[in-house]
């Protein structure tokens, strides 16, 4: 697998080796030895969304500590454009914003760390995400963002549509913001 670094400490886009022959393709998803190269991420919980509708937003959502979590995320099914925001207090890149497609014909997936608030539009009818979780769901503990603040800028590339009644009730962010707290950046 590749790893390809980003702007953000800690958020890579990962591109699996891909071995193909007559009988299709084969490639590996999640290796814990290649992994820890790159971070102390766990996998603890592994997450299935299916959306039917193009133009779905979901999110953006996050969990704050002692259950802050580090996904890595991948499109099995169709094609989602994905955004992430850094939102750890104190971050050189805080409210800083990063998007990417990911699609099931590139195989590549996003590797979130802690104290990043994620979201995606699907781009086809019947996208498929596979989300591996370091932390298990705690209600307790989750929060979220507005898709549509002004903070944030972010344009999405299809008419949003079909927003969750909690995704749309997230409130803006406010001008004293600082972020959250994550034991370990």
């Amino acid at each position: 697998m590749k790893y390809i670094s980003t702007n953000f400490d800690g958020l890579f886009l990962i591109e699996p080796t891909v071995f193909s022959d007559e009988r299709g393709e084969f490639y590996r998803v999640y290796c814990d030895q290649e992994n820890s190269e790159f971070s102390d991420f766990s996998v603890k919980q592994i997450n299935h969304s299916i959306t039917k509708e193009k133009g779905t937003v979901r999110g953006f959502h996050f969990q704050y500590e002692p259950n802050a979590e580090a996904k890595i995320v991948k499109c099995i099914r169709g094609r989602v454009y994905d955004v992430v925001v850094d939102i750890r207090k104190g971050s050189p890149t805080f409210l800083g914003v990063y998007t990417v497609e990911l699609s099931s014909k590139k195989r590549n997936m996003l590797q979130i760390p802690k104290g990043f608030a994620h979201a995606f539009q699907t781009l086809e009818n019947d996208s498929e995400l596979l989300y591996l979780h370091s932390e298990f769901y705690t209600p307790a503990n989750e929060g979220g963002l507005n898709y549509k603040d002004p903070m944030l800028d972010i344009t999405w590339p299809l008419d949003v549509k079909n927003i969750s009644e909690r995704d749309e009730s997230h409130k803006f962010l406010s001008i004293d913001f600082e972020g959250i707290e994550i034991n370990e950046m």
